[in-house]
């Protein structure tokens, strides 16, 4: 199973990307909110009992200051992956390096801002490590990309490209 944490209820939009992909392929998930700054020991306890819930990654979405990926990662030693936001005035960049800085130690995979879909397929592929049926999905989805790719390429090859 994968937590997703929102350092904000109004982070849910930008996370819709997600659970769309973790529906598709029919993982259990949970989503809650806890804030790094306003929630700090809510956070902290949902990283500490991820494991005694049966999580096997945490996504954390967050933008602006972006702690929350750290924050949770002190806390557990299950996988973290970071989603940075752009709800900030500098459009994620501060979120992007809040989340990928991390002091030696802390550990937090992460992804481009508001790549909420890249967030869930990394922590599919993670428990894909784990699970033969995930991964042959996994595989099956990656081989799906490359064929609409070469159908793109057939259709500019028949003059598409001209319409």
């Amino acid at each position: 199973m994968i937590g997703v944490v929102l350092g904000s209820r109004s982070d849910l939009a930008a996370l819709q990307p997600a659970v769309r992909v973790l529906d598709e392929f029919q993982v259990p998930y949970e989503v809650t909110v806890a804030s790094a700054h306003r929630s700090p020991e809510r956070a902290a306890a949902y990283a500490r009992t991820a494991r005694e819930r049966g999580l096997k990654v945490i996504v954390a979405a967050a933008g602006a200051a972006a702690h929350l990926a750290g924050v949770l990662a002190s806390h557990t030693t299950l996988p973290v992956v970071g989603l940075p936001l752009s709800g900030s005035p500098l459009g994620g960049v501060d979120a992007l390096y809040a989340t990928v800085q991390m002091p030696p130690g802390v550990p937090v995979a992460t992804v481009g801002v508001d790549a909420a879909a890249n967030a869930a397929l990394l922590a599919l592929r993670i428990l894909g490590g784990t699970d033969p049926g995930l991964a042959a999905r996994l595989e099956a989805y990656r081989q799906n990309l490359a064929a609409k790719v070469e159908e793109q390429d057939r259709e500019l090859a028949e003059g598409g490209w001209r319409r």
